[in-house]
């Protein structure tokens, strides 16, 4: 109790200090003065809210005790009354170190563990991401040798919580997830797997992507089916993040992006028709459903153009182009794939890049549907730049702008964190630096 009477004994010597009487400091803080009584001699238990009073009424910083409180929590029968408010302000305020400390006492009990677990989801749906971790890596120490469905959802809250800027902590994560996402629910299943892809994605991972969005594409295709068998639709009743259509469509996305990327682009277009077709199996007619298969069939028409032009169709980039132009969220990635088959083909498009030189650098983070994360952007805009750079050297033969280009990707690749990048920029790089100093010694 030494450290839960420390709250009384700096108390009751600010009372003292100050010369002032028990009834005035009651006033002064809002506690009713019987009550201030029984906290001062020990026989009741600080609650947060009386903590917070006291606090405010010795002009102190409102986590000035909440070490100490720690201890105040516990001082008898555990109180979920008193630490349920207390985790809670302490995330508010950011003392993560309290709540850990916390967790570790309240943890000793694992009959806590479903307490513990509803806070981490209450924090998590009110954006407390960090406070949130600390309870989710506790209840996971805490079931480590089960196989829950509640020790999935904490490794997959921790997924999303780690994910960030950094891509090599983001695959971490991906894979320390990965083994757990068959254990979740169906209907969470399918968003944590759409979340897996991309971070796959983000590492160049394209048959993890293929194999993830072949399994969203099967779990989705079963629940469609059974959320509109009028026998046993009431069995499906949790409803998924988005509607279940829009992952069967979005599993063929994926699948076609992570062909394009293997070069094999007849497949790719093959797959186009399947997320372009969605009004023809779709059964939902509402205003949502219409947004959804319309945003892919743009997809599918811009991605047409895309494979079209990467697989060697170069006569079709103005149309392509036109195409774009009017749809602003898309075109720093068109861009980015105009440059890449100039590579490929050695053809020119320097009036392409003055058309749309306002969109360099890129200045979209998302299309509708929140495809383009920041991250995912920024790593495109690293390849962009890498591109690009290329194109200067070869095609216009602008030795210092593609110089400068590779710069600004080497320094951004570093930011990141992204080692395969960073490899890639340096590598391309010294390609351009050695064929600069050549050619200059050459004219020398």
């Amino acid at each position: 109790m030494e450290c839960a009477n420390s709250i009384r004994e700096k108390l009751m010597q600010y009372i003292q200090d100050n010369h002032i009487k028990h009834s005035h400091f009651a006033v002064t803080s809002g506690i009713n003065s019987g009550t201030l009584s029984r906290i001062l001699q020990g026989n009741k238990p600080i609650s947060m809210n009386q903590l917070i009073a006291i606090t405010a009424g010795m002009g102190l910083p409102e986590d000035y005790f909440f070490d100490d409180y720690i201890d105040e929590c516990f001082s008898t029968l555990i109180s979920i009354r008193r630490i349920r408010p207390f985790i809670f302000r302490c995330a508010d305020l950011n003392r993560v170190d309290c709540i850990q400390h916390i967790t570790n006492r309240i943890l000793e009990d694992l009959a806590y563990v479903p307490v513990l677990f509803e806070m981490a989801e209450e924090l998590f749906d009110n954006n407390k991401k960090m406070a949130a971790a600390v309870l989710y890596r506790g209840v996971c120490e805490a079931e480590k040798y089960q196989h829950s469905e509640r020790l999935a959802r904490c490794q997959y809250r921790l997924f999303l919580i780690d994910l960030g800027d950094n891509m090599e902590k983001n695959i971490r994560a991906a894979t320390q997830f990965e083994t757990y996402v068959n254990r979740l629910d169906e209907t969470d299943q399918l968003e944590a797997l759409k979340q897996l892809s991309h971070a796959f994605g983000m590492a160049h991972k394209w048959e993890k992507v293929n194999t993830l969005a072949k399994e969203m594409q099967r779990i989705a295709t079963i629940q469609y089916e059974l959320q509109h068998r009028s026998v046993r639709s009431e069995e499906v009743k949790k409803e998924t993040e988005r509607p279940l259509y829009y992952y069967i469509l979005y599993a063929y996305l994926a699948q076609a992006t992570a062909s394009e990327k293997c070069g094999d682009y007849k497949r790719a277009l093959e797959l186009v028709g399947l997320y372009d077709n969605g009004e023809r199996w779709i059964r939902e007619k509402d205003e949502q459903a219409q947004q959804i298969i319309g945003q892919f069939s743009e997809w599918a028409i811009a991605n047409t153009y895309l494979y079209r032009l990467m697989s060697g169709e170069v006569q079709i980039i103005n149309e392509y182009a036109d195409y774009i132009a009017t749809r602003e969220g898309e075109i720093f990635i068109a861009l980015w794939h105009m440059i890449q088959a100039a590579n490929i083909y050695h053809f020119n498009i320097d009036t392409i890049l003055e058309r749309f030189a306002g969109y360099i650098p890129y200045q979209s983070e998302k299309a509708e549907f929140g495809e383009y994360k920041p991250t995912i952007i920024k790593e495109k805009y690293v390849q962009f730049l890498g591109d690009l750079a290329v194109y200067r050297f070869v095609e216009s033969k602008d030795n210092q702008s593609a110089t400068e280009l590779m710069l600004e990707g080497l320094n951004l690749s570093i930011a990141m964190g992204s080692s395969t990048i960073l490899n890639s920029c340096l590598a391309i790089f010294e390609k351009i630096r050695d064929r600069s100093e050549f050619y200059e010694a050459k004219q020398g």
